[in-house]
């Protein structure tokens, strides 16, 4: 699996979430894990979860995730969802590692009963694909949802932390998943 890092500042549209994003838009072929610093702004013809249609859902800056993978053929929905909500936990296992104690209600992360992160899975016939964003800063967000961003969450958070908690997110996922594939290899079955 891949990972590629982009500079900041690429809005969140929804458009990262259709097949082939990370090939056709920054030549990463095969599965990866793209990740940014941005603004999330989702229009409503964009919105993939039907609970989310009439909802504003956006923000001015949050760090930004897209999973591909493409070794189930056809994609397989329900293996997509697990694979998001193991990249949650190591998500919330990260964060507490840092002294930030979060809970999660399925794919969300919360902080002091506010909502730090948005998530969706879904796929195509060709890949699974996976957003999770977390919001770096509380601005922007829906004015009817009770929203916090990682610069509330810690003391001392700054830029620095920031990417590296990027960097550790991705580098952790792409090693449960290959972790995954090497038990496959060593398991007897019946």
């Amino acid at each position: 699996m891949k990972y590629k890092k982009l500079e900041e500042g690429l809005i969140y549209d929804g458009s990262p979430i259709q097949p082939f994003w990370a090939f056709t838009e920054h030549k990463v072929k095969g599965s990866s894990i793209v990740a940014w610093i941005g603004p999330l702004n989702i229009e409503p013809e964009e919105l993939i979860d039907y609970e989310d249609v009439g909802l504003e859902i956006k923000a001015d800056k949050m760090m930004h995730f897209i999973v591909e993978h493409f070794d189930r053929q056809p994609a397989d929905l329900k293996t997509c969802y697990h694979r998001q909500r193991i990249l949650v936990m190591i998500v919330k296992d990260i964060l507490s590692e840092l002294g930030i104690n979060t809970t999660r209600e399925g794919d969300d992360i919360y902080f002091e009963n506010k909502k730090l992160s948005i998530s969706i899975a879904t796929c195509s016939n060709s890949s699974m694909k996976i957003h999770f964003g977390m919001n770096v800063i509380n601005k922007g967000t829906p004015n009817d949802v009770k929203t916090i961003g990682l610069y509330e969450c810690l003391e001392d958070m700054d830029d620095k932390k920031i990417d590296g908690i990027i960097d550790k997110i991705c580098e952790s996922y792409i090693n449960e998943i290959e972790s995954i594939e090497e038990d496959i290899t060593k398991t007897r079955v019946f």
